[in-house]
């Protein structure tokens, strides 16, 4: 038995600290929509100058720097969209930062596990930790000439951190690289040009408590009234005082609007950002406000009536669903004890279509989940599954059907999902280690659970697993002991813990007493009583009450 990888403690998922809302700017005219692309176009540019500023500044940058860069920009614009500019550019650097930190990991770990299989015999076995030698001579001189190339790379990535040098594209770089493939896309030059110009354009602007309506520069009014203050260039443009541009349209938050409308009455900072959907021709605005975190459920309080179990993992036991390319969500109901109550229930999602139509699918899957959750006001056990550095190639060699389903998954995507729709309805969220939930669910509990009117699944079996572990119970099973007179041939308990097994799922206490069958443990004091029953050679036979034997003759 090798060594387990120790399993992390259950934790309370913490709630959200912020918010967002969106809704469409209607009945725009075309002034309108000029006068936001002019403000945007301009703007977009002041950005694509500072961010080049920024960068060359690198990891050196002061405030007296960030202070020399928003004097430069506020003459070109104002003082208020001077500081959402070099804000918005400076976050832009730092996430660039954090990305090439990140490149510089999985360079590394592609390098190492390069070098270690080189070093093997060829077709040397691995195990679970460590992988093994490669299958034959040929693969074995790719991968030396793929490990000058990750070598290379990784030589130039840290160079470039050690000089404080980023690469960032505004626009997206996705974006970029579709002009040189307009065919494969289905795209023409104009539309592709629309969409690169309405990307880089600049429309946010960071609120302010205590000014009117919580912002100056995007200010909306509690009516829904919409105003741009202009730049300085583009003042001639205003059509209300100060310099100000008022839409003809007005805006009303359907999600959270009461919420949103009290910030604003109260002039708490609201920021906002403005930008078009070229694809639908339709002009978004969104507003974000942060809230104080809320009050932590004690993990004692969570585990009082039960959980529910949730397997989000992608081993589709339907060949229908997988041919769709959808993942299912499993689902099961634990009582405090650790008990599945009821049927198991799936949650199934099809990640196909648009970006829109697969956060749609998504919504709609925990939607149906969070109301199952709320009617019997239960927890909900998620595993946190983190798989940044689990899909490259030097991981899993040639497992392309895995690494292709492992980076397919919707992780971050489900999990800002469903934090944030939890965090709505008031249900706690607790969060799981994920280490061998899969494999311990179905060795206990998928054969158990499985009847003449239900299959269990892997993916179910690994839900009432993760409930187990959420509520602190170990995920192995106590089965029944032998049948009478057969301890030989069936030996001990099937699941019956080794001494090396964790401290959590040890053996069961030793109970004083004698242990065999005619006598159970701790019950020797009562082993007596068996005297008083009607048996050949028991002092019982000569009570008082004991009928005399019939003559033997009339």
């Amino acid at each position: 038995m090798g060594d387990l990888r120790s399993v992390g403690a259950s934790f309370v998922v913490p709630g959200l600290s912020g918010v967002t809302v969106r809704d469409r700017l209607k009945g725009l005219t075309a002034h309108d929509e000029r006068v936001l692309r002019l403000v945007g176009d301009h703007l977009g540019s002041l950005a694509a100058r500072d961010l080049k500023a920024r960068c060359a500044v690198g990891p050196e940058h002061d405030n007296e720097a960030w202070a020399a860069r928003k004097r430069e920009l506020t003459g070109l614009s104002s003082s208020r969209w001077a500081g959402s500019l070099t804000k918005a550019t400076h976050d832009q650097w730092a996430l660039a930062r954090r990305g090439q930190q990140a490149h510089i990991r999985q360079l590394e770990a592609g390098v190492d596990t390069i070098r270690h299989r080189l070093s093997l015999p060829l077709g040397e076995k691995g195990s679970k930790r460590a992988s093994g030698g490669y299958r034959s001579r040929w693969e074995w001189h790719a991968k030396t000439r793929r490990l000058r190339v990750l070598e290379d790379r990784l030589e130039r990535a840290r160079a470039d951190w050690a000089a404080g040098r980023v690469r960032v594209v505004r626009g997206g770089k996705q974006l970029l690289n579709t002009r040189h493939h307009l065919d494969q896309a289905q795209l023409t030059e104009e539309v592709w040009r629309g969409r690169w110009e309405a990307s880089r354009r600049f429309l946010q602007a960071d609120g302010e408590s205590g000014k009117r309506y919580g912002n100056e520069t995007i200010r909306i009014s509690p009516d829904g009234q919409v105003s741009i203050k202009l730049p300085a260039p583009l003042t001639h443009l205003a059509n209300a005082p100060h310099g100000r541009y008022v839409l003809t349209t007005r805006v009303a938050f359907a999600h959270r609007g009461e919420t949103w409308r009290d910030r604003v009455e109260a002039n708490r900072a609201v920021a906002y950002r403005i930008h078009e959907d070229t694809g639908r021709r339709r002009w978004y605005l969104t507003a974000s406000w942060s809230i104080p975190p809320a009050q932590t459920v004690p993990l004692a309080a969570v585990r009082a009536g039960g959980v529910i179990g949730v397997d989000t993992n992608a081993d589709l036991p339907h060949a229908r669903l997988r041919s769709r390319g959808g993942t299912p969500t499993a689902a099961w109901r634990l009582d405090a004890h650790g008990n599945p109550v009821g049927a198991p229930r799936r949650f199934d999602y099809i990640l196909s279509g648009t970006s829109e139509h697969r956060d749609a699918q998504v919504r709609h899957a925990l939607t149906r989940l969070l109301h199952w959750a709320r009617r019997y006001q239960l927890a909900i056990a998620v595993e946190d599954l983190d798989f940044t550095a689990e899909t490259t190639r030097e991981k899993h060699g040639r497992r392309k059907h895995f690494r292709k389903l492992i980076s397919g998954m919707p992780v971050a995507r489900l999990r800002a999902r469903l934090v944030s729709m939890a965090a709505e309805l008031g249900i706690p969220l607790v969060a799981v280690d994920p280490a061998y939930t899969s494999k311990w669910g179905a060795q206990h509990w998928q054969k158990p659970l499985t009847n003449s009117k239900r299959t269990t699944t892997r993916h179910d079996a690994a839900a009432v697993a993760i409930g187990r572990r959420a509520l602190g119970h170990p995920v192995r099973r106590r089965t029944a002991p032998p049948r009478t007179h057969q301890c030989d041939g069936h030996g001990h308990r099937t699941v019956q813990a080794r001494p090396a097994a964790p401290g959590r799922e040890e053996t069961r206490p030793r109970i004083p007493g004698p242990r065999t069958r005619s006598v159970p443990p701790g019950r020797g004091a009562n082993a007596g009583d068996q005297n008083t029953q009607h048996r050949p050679g028991c002092s019982a036979e000569h009570g008082f009450w004991q009928q005399d034997s019939p003559p033997l003759s009339p």
